[in-house]
């Protein structure tokens, strides 16, 4: 009896104790992100947005084209260029510029379907554009008689005689020398010395400065006592000089200069500009074909 007491007590006992769950271990965040694999990045999204990218600058590089045309057309012409029948010239680069920015917005939209035919469409209009430039630079082998507005070219224009009537007619007709004297009637000779002239007012307006002759007005000056000096191209002009508000310096070769200073100081500039846009355009068209391809490739 005393067993069976002592059995059940310690049956008891056993059923009274409490019974402690195991606790699971459970990985940490640490060795979790260990396990993951890393992310990949999708190749095709990364091109398609260098792609994109490079189409957008292609576009931004075509907005000054689009500004140099308004300012072609809107600028006002150096005065006697018509002379020379340069605005006509400049009126063919404008409408070159505006065929130009067509054809290269029209194949930054079309590259996916034509890439190849884009690239060569785009190649004709830019090469014509980078040579013209070339030539209005007088660049090397570029600088010919047969291109309007290289600085060959102009000078052969500018010292031929028949033109060079037309021309002298036309600056004293644009009153260039009468605005100069009303600008400095009140100037001392000294005064006049430091005054900053343009190219035509310096070589037609008033006589050489290796002519000495003594300061009065703007276009008016007297001789001096003619002094023995050496041989110079400007010699002939203080023969030339004359105060007749007429004539003064329109037969100096100092005038002619000025004149074609003038002018290719202005061409200059427009083949620069066309030189540095042709070549961005044609390596940002390069670099957007070969994006084209070689996504075309991998897919």
């Amino acid at each position: 009896m005393a067993e069976n007491d002592n059995n059940n007590a310690i049956v008891v006992a056993e059923e009274a104790a409490p019974v402690l769950p195991v606790e699971e271990t459970k990985p940490t965040k640490d060795k979790e992100a260990g396990d993951a694999p890393p992310k990949k990045t999708n190749p095709f999204l990364q091109i398609n947005n260098l792609d994109r990218l490079l189409a957008t600058m292609t576009l931004l590089l075509s907005i000054p084209v689009l500004g140099f045309i308004v300012w072609i057309f809107y600028v006002r012409d150096s005065d006697c260029e018509t002379i020379l029948k340069l605005p006509s010239f400049q009126l063919g680069i404008g409408i070159g510029l505006i065929v130009l920015f067509l054809i290269s917005n029209g194949v930054v939209l079309l590259r996916p379907r034509f890439p190849v035919l884009g690239l060569l469409v785009v190649m004709l209009p830019l090469m014509l554009i980078f040579i013209i430039g070339l030539a209005l630079v007088g660049a090397y082998s570029m600088e010919t008689r047969s291109v309007a507005a290289s600085p060959k070219w102009l000078r052969l224009k500018v010292f031929d005689n028949a033109h060079w009537e037309d021309i002298k007619s036309c600056i004293y007709d644009t009153g260039a020398c009468d605005d100069l004297v009303s600008r400095t009637l009140m100037l001392k000779s000294y005064d006049f010395s430091l005054h900053k002239l343009s190219s035509i007012e310096s070589g037609c307006c008033t006589p050489a400065t290796i002519c000495k002759m003594e300061y009065v007005n703007a276009t008016f000056w007297r001789r001096r006592e003619r002094e023995a000096r050496p041989s110079n191209p400007y010699d002939s002009d203080c023969d030339l000089w004359d105060n007749d508000r007429g004539n003064l310096c329109y037969n100096c070769v100092s005038c002619k200069r000025g004149f074609l200073g003038t002018l290719q100081a202005k061409w200059w500039k427009l083949g620069v500009f066309l030189i540095v846009s042709s070549l961005l355009l044609f390596i940002a068209h390069l670099i957007l074909f070969l994006s084209s391809v070689f996504q075309q490739f991998r897919t």
